[in-house]
This record gives structure tokens, sequence and C-alpha cells, in this order.
């Protein structure tokens, strides 16, 4: 690992020596020719964490220390009623109680593993400002509080071992505003003695000034420095104007360190945060309706109420997020999946049977997942996907009229051949699959088809299927017994893919 500074100023120096002298400069301009590696593209499916101090109560969202500030608000109500009132009890009193005491990292990124995830994401910071690995530049973190650990560290290790990629998130900027609420009355917010952990609680309306700036800046590059992610994640309020060039210098810095240590990182930005082509464009808990030529990303939750967790969560059903996370593949993207542990570092079994069931089809069919790129369109089918950030429980349920496409390049006996890949996100009931975009005579696909096979998860094993190709569609004939009762798989071999 990098040595990193312990000073601000001495960070400053280190930010600014980098960026001139590395391959990146701290411009838009300066940040043209970077590549998005060709492990994201491959990879498609990762893991999301959002684990923290708000698991203690665990109730309402992962916004529980905002909201509990909020009079008026369900949260607000729920605290005073459960541990008393925000002046005697505030959100640094539940950092004992985030214990991690259960916390096993090598059993988590076993799980991921099992999961089918080639990458994995915790949140090193949220919005909260009590990051989970060991910071210098606070004294509220979990290796000083609560756990006494470093958990980014610990995690990182683990996830290394299983051979994933291991990237992290920092919520940092909207921490200049998360805690306000409890500056309108008499709360610990207000108190002094706490001022470095809750400010500094600014209306949302108003830029954060340098000093603000210039710590997120250096707290972003610790992160860089002390645990070489290859994903670093961002939420939405990087967006504002004023962290421009902020943005421009971490960017800088981080894609040079990534030239240090030979591995390819990346970025991941909402809405008009960063421009194309200079970081990985991300959707919260939604989609695109079409390919889109760069590279993507979608995070969602496993849960739909909340991203951490609460002792009600309403969980969604394992083959909607099969079905999404081929849609998402379909066009281009890759599916960033995320779980709530509890505070003492369990994970649900709910959670964890999700992940293992999505683990399970992708053992299956990862083939026609993992590796893969977009064909020439990204399919059919009536279920319509509404483009765009939190529409990601506005959609019916797929069908096995909705069809995707993916393709891969293959060896065989020495001979690159494309494949194509054709993914029913429901299995017919008649075991009759339909697809009418490769009807005899298709613009997409023109050529002869001369074989279609059924995919097993085993490359030495092939399954032949009865298949017609008419003027309307190709048929295909299911065996009884498939593999998956989920999304299934063919693998389509013809001229011209």
């Amino acid at each position: 690992m990098t040595q990193t500074p312990v000073t601000k100023r001495a960070y400053r120096e280190e930010i600014d020596r980098v960026n001139s002298q590395g391959s990146y400069s701290a411009s838009w301009e300066g940040l043209g020719s970077y590549e998005i590696p060709e492990w994201y593209q491959n990879t498609k499916f990762g893991i999301f964490i959002h684990w923290g101090v708000y698991a203690v109560p665990g109730f309402g969202s992962e916004w529980y220390p905002r909201n509990m500030y909020q009079p008026g608000s369900k949260e607000f109500d729920h605290h005073r009623q459960t541990y008393g009132d925000q002046a005697t009890f505030g959100y640094k009193d539940f950092i004992p109680q985030f214990t991690a005491a259960k916390f096993d990292p090598d059993a988590w990124a076993q799980l991921f593993r099992q999961a089918g995830a080639q990458f994995v994401v915790p949140t090193a910071e949220h919005h909260d400002g009590f990051p989970l690995y060991d910071s210098a530049f606070t004294r509220w973190n979990a290796a000083q509080m609560g756990p006494r650990r470093d958990l980014i560290a610990d995690l990182g290790s683990a996830v290394r071992r299983q051979n994933m990629v291991y990237g992290v998130s920092s919520h940092r900027a909207e921490h200049w505003w998360f805690m306000n609420g409890g500056m309108g009355f008499d709360s610990d917010v207000q108190d002094p003695r706490y001022a470095d952990f809750y400010g500094p609680a600014q209306p949302e309306n108003l830029p954060p000034n340098e000093q603000f700036l210039e710590d997120w800046l250096v707290r972003c590059c610790e992160i860089v420095d002390k645990y070489e992610p290859q994903v670093f994640w961002f939420d939405w309020w990087i967006e504002q104007p004023v962290f421009a060039p902020y943005l421009q210098q971490f960017a800088s810095y981080y894609y040079n360190r990534g030239r240090e240590w030979n591995r390819g990182v990346a970025i991941n930005f909402k809405h008009h945060a960063f421009p194309p082509n200079t970081a990985v464009y991300d959707i919260e808990r939604g989609q695109l309706a079409e390919i889109r030529k760069e590279f993507w990303q979608t995070d969602t939750a496993v849960a739909i109420n909340s991203w951490g967790y609460t002792d009600n969560q309403r969980y969604k059903d394992p083959a909607d997020l099969i079905g999404d996370l081929v849609d998402i593949v379909s066009k281009n993207g890759a599916l960033l999946l995320n779980i709530g542990p509890c505070a003492d570092g369990s994970i649900p079994d709910e959670d964890q049977e999700i992940l293992r069931e999505i683990g399970r089809w992708l053992y299956i069919n990862g083939e026609a997942v993992y590796g893969t790129r977009p064909w020439r369109i990204y399919g059919e089918g009536p279920t319509e996907v509404i483009e765009g950030s939190f529409a990601d429980t506005k959609r019916k349920s797929f069908t096995s009229n909705d069809v995707r496409f993916t393709t891969r390049e293959v060896l065989s006996q020495g001979v690159a051949h494309q494949v194509l890949y054709a993914i029913a996100l429901a299995v017919p009931a008649d075991r009759k699959l339909v697809v009418r975009t490769l009807a005899e005579g298709s613009s997409h696909l023109p050529g002869t088809i001369d074989a279609v096979e059924l995919v097993t998860g085993r490359r030495d094993e092939t399954v032949p299927l009865e298949w017609n190709r008419t003027t309307d569609a190709l048929e295909v004939a299911l065996p009884a017994k498939l593999h998956s009762e989920h999304a299934v798989s063919l693998r389509i071999l013809a001229a011209g893919v």
C-alpha cells in the first residue's frame, strides 16, 4: 500500500505532486484519455454494502441519523419514544452499540463469491460522517470507536483472497448538510464537543466552503492510498458546481495511482457530475431503456424500503433481480446489488438467500453474462422498462416473451467465432420459447442458424435443442426439466452474428 501523509497540508502537497507528474492532469481535458477497464466490462455483477452506525436503531432507513433530528418524521418520534430526547441521547450514542462482534470478513467474501459477484463495494463513509476505516483526519471512525477495527481493511483482504475486485464508496459530500436538522432545536448536534462529528450541519442550499472541500479531497485520497480500491463510488451531491475542480483533482490523483498499481480503476458518478468518457455513469434504483454505447452501471438493493438494515425489510423477488441483471447486461451495463448487514456484522438470512439464489442461477447461466457484450439490439418483449432513477419497482414482472441478447467471442479449434445468447427472462409454461427477432430473413440475423443449445453451466456439456425457424420467429422446444426455473439461456450458433 502507498504510504499516506498524516496531515492535510502534506496530503495537499502529495496530491499536487502526483497530478503534476502523472499521465492524467487535473482538468476534464486531461482526463479525456481515460478508458474503462476491461475487468469491469467483463465482470457485470458486484455487491454493494450499506453498513454503519445506522444499523443499530435499524428503523426507517440508513437516513435515520438525519431524520431523527427532523421534527415530524417517524424517526424523530420513534427516537424520542425509544431512546429519549436528542439532547441527552443523540446519534453519537449509538456508536458503542455498533460492535461488529459477529463480523467475519471471510464468511462475507465467501457469500459474495457464492452469489456470483465479481467485485465488492462497501460504504467507506456514509452521509452520517462515521468512516468504517482508520482515518488520520477524524477520531470518529470504526478503528477508534465502536468496533475498534478497520472494517474496510479487513473486508478488503478477505475479498481479494476470494479473487474478487475491491472497491469503496464515499458519501462524505452529503455530510455538509446531513445533520442540519439538529440545529433547529435543542440537540447534541449543537454541542461543541461533538462539532467534529456532526458538523458542518449547514443548509442544503449553501455551497460547501473551501475548508470542507479540501477535507473532502484529502479524505478521498486517503482511502485511495490506504486500500487501493479499483472502484470509487460517489453519491449524487458531488454534482454541485463547486465540487468540479476538486473532482478533477481527485480523478487525476486516483487514475494516476491506478497507473502506478498497474490496475484498471473506475469512478462511479450520477447525473452530470462528470463529463462523458471520464468516469462510469451510475443510475440509482433504475435502468436504461436501450443500449448505451459507453459502459454504465445500476446500483439497487435487495430491499425495497432501505439500503441499510432495518427490522422490517421488504425484499425483492430473486427472479426480478435476475431479470434486471440480464436486462442491464444486454444494454452494456453492470449491476451493483446492495445488502444491509446488522450492527453486529451478521448478514440477515433473507439477504443471504437472495444472494445465493442469484448465484445458483449465475452458476448455470453465467456463460451468457460474464465477459459478454451487447448485440445489435438488446432484446424484445412486452414488458416496459421505465428509464431513469428510482424506477426499479415501477415495472411489471418480466415474462417468457421478454428476451435479451448478449454475445461473446469463443475459440473453436483455434478459430474465433461470435456466439449469440438469447435469454428468456422467465420460463414458458409450455416449454416453447419464441424469439421473433431471430425469424428467418431477420435484418438483425440474416444468416443461417446452425444450432441452438441450452446453457447448462458446463462448457464440456452440449445440450442441443429442437428448433424451427420460420418467417415469424425462431421457435425452440425446451426440455421438460431445466436446471433453473428462473431465466433460461440459449446458445445460438449462427452465421453473421
